[in-house]
């Protein structure tokens, strides 16, 4: 019985030393947004945030939703 195997490798910006470092560039911007985003939303007064429907306890949830999406 005659077994073949390919293998293909293909080098893009996710794989090695450059996706590694892509992917902690990403995380250190991301983390830079949730900072941001959360700062700005507690410059809000509790009135301008009942506005909006959000309360202070949810900013971090409401940061970490809009940045990663979950």
């Amino acid at each position: 019985m005659a077994y073949a195997n390919t293998t293909v490798f293909s080098a893009n910006a996710t794989s090695g030393i450059q996706g590694f470092t892509a992917r902690i560039a990403e995380g250190f911007a991301n983390r830079r947004l949730y900072k941001q985003t959360v700062r700005e939303l507690n410059k809000l007064s509790s009135r301008e945030l009942a506005d909006l429907g959000l309360s202070r306890a949810g900013i971090p949830a409401i940061a970490r939703e809009s940045v990663y999406g979950h």
